[in-house]
């Protein structure tokens, strides 16, 4: 009798969740990994944070010990780039081999995307996705160099705040303020702020249009005509979806797109993590997370449905960051909104943002207040609250009303 297959294309926190669900589930066939890096599957977030700082090593940042795979009986294809995917035949080539498989999961990540100017292969100019890349970097920040951080969202504004702890000089750069794009400009102007009272020079309203250099960085020449000196630049501005090696019979533009189970179109082929855009039914239409938390979560939603387990994934989406002693926490989708409630007291680091649409709480933004998460979380998706009351500091959020109360402007 011919055994049963489940293979993983990616070997990040989405694919080692849904191999660890298909266990989990009884399934008693092969489960396949398949990663393009050298490195057993590992945490990303700590390469721009404690890893890059030099306080945690690379023994620290492993998911899950070389053990664990035998034990769990899932057979690890590090190293191993697949090339193309038949969903007719059910194949996968990876390396010199061909793999059939019954069930496929596509995990295969995002990549970062490239800046695209005069200079930007000098040595000193630097992009953070892998492990290699941020031992690359931290190598590099042993020396203190004047440092460049291209781009202010979150991996820009954690760099930033990682080489500023080391001691380096920084300049933090992008046509908006930090974090603008996800946390609006009020919130934007907040962590403006706190860069700049921890000593970084942050400009926004310009890009890099060249990096400069004899034999390695020097300088970079931005769009309003001035330079900034500089030893090391790191690149941020964001990722795109890795879809390169995925079948023509899948539909992916932002992303392989998927319905609230994790499936796609095609029978038996399911997709999680930073690469998949699927339905969330509480969010009322499909979107692609690039967050730990849905890749580890989606991960697992994805191997239970390869076992036939078809729960709807649709928790309210989460994810976090941490800057200096900022502890941001972050709850809720919000794409648009009309207007941002702040809560709390901004000037001693300690705020809530609420994003509000059509009298609707989309999403809410913590900084060093984790002990409103359950509160909040609670709120999410509710309509008609009492704007005043989600201000004021002094009204428990408990107390809130969840329903019925005016919206008072």
């Amino acid at each position: 009798m011919k055994t049963a297959t489940c293979a993983i294309v990616g070997a990040g926190l989405a694919g080692l969740s849904a191999a660890e669900a298909i266990r989990a589930e009884g399934f008693d066939g092969r489960v396949l990994l398949f990663g393009d890096e050298p490195e057993l599957p590992y945490e990303r977030p700590p390469l721009s944070k404690e890893f890059l700082r030099g306080e945690v090593e690379s023994d620290r940042v492993p998911l899950r010990a070389p053990a664990f795979y035998a034990e769990h009986r899932i057979e690890v294809h590090m190293r191993t780039r697949v090339a193309h995917v038949d969903v007719q035949r059910r194949t996968l080539e990876a390396g010199k081999e061909l793999y059939t498989y019954d069930k496929l999961l596509l995990a295969t990540g995002a990549s970062p995307r490239r800046l695209p100017v005069a200079g930007s292969d000098l040595p000193g100019v630097h992009y953070l996705r892998t492990l290699h890349d941020a031992s690359v970097l931290r190598w590099a920040l042993n020396s203190r160099p004047r440092v460049l951080a291209v781009g202010a969202g979150f991996i820009g504004c954690e760099i930033a705040a990682s080489a500023r702890a080391v001691g380096c000089n920084v300049v933090l750069l992008d046509q908006i303020l930090p974090m603008e794009r996800a946390l609006g400009p009020e919130v934007g102007e907040i962590y403006a702020r706190y860069h700049r009272d921890r000593g970084v020079t942050v400009k926004s309203g310009v890009v890099v249009t060249e990096f400069r250099g004899a034999s390695r960085l020097e300088e970079a020449l931005l769009s309003d005509g001035t330079t900034v000196a500089c030893d090391l630049a790191v690149v941020g501005i964001g990722v795109t979806p890795n879809v390169s090696i995925l079948p023509s019979e899948l539909k992916t533009g932002d992303g392989v797109e998927t319905d609230e189970f994790c499936r796609t179109e095609v029978d038996d082929v399911f997709a999680a993590g930073d690469v998949a855009r699927s339905r969330r039914p509480r969010l009322g239409r499909s979107i692609r997370l690039e967050h730990f938390e849905n890749a580890e979560l989606q991960g697992t939603a994805a191997g239970r449905a390869m076992c036939g387990k078809l729960d709807p994934y649709d928790p309210i989406p989460f994810f976090w960051s941490y800057q200096y002693d900022l502890d941001l926490q972050y709850y809720g989708v919000a794409i648009e909104w009309e207007r941002v409630v702040l809560r709390g007291r901004p000037d001693e680091g300690s705020f809530t943002a609420f994003y509000l649409d059509s009298e609707r709480l989309e999403a809410a933004c913590l900084v060093n207040r984790s002990r409103d998460a359950s509160a909040i979380k609670r709120l999410i998706g509710q309509k008609s609250l009492a704007i005043e009351l989600l201000g004021d500091d002094s009204v428990p959020l408990r107390n809130l009303e969840l329903t019925g109360a005016s919206v008072r402007q």
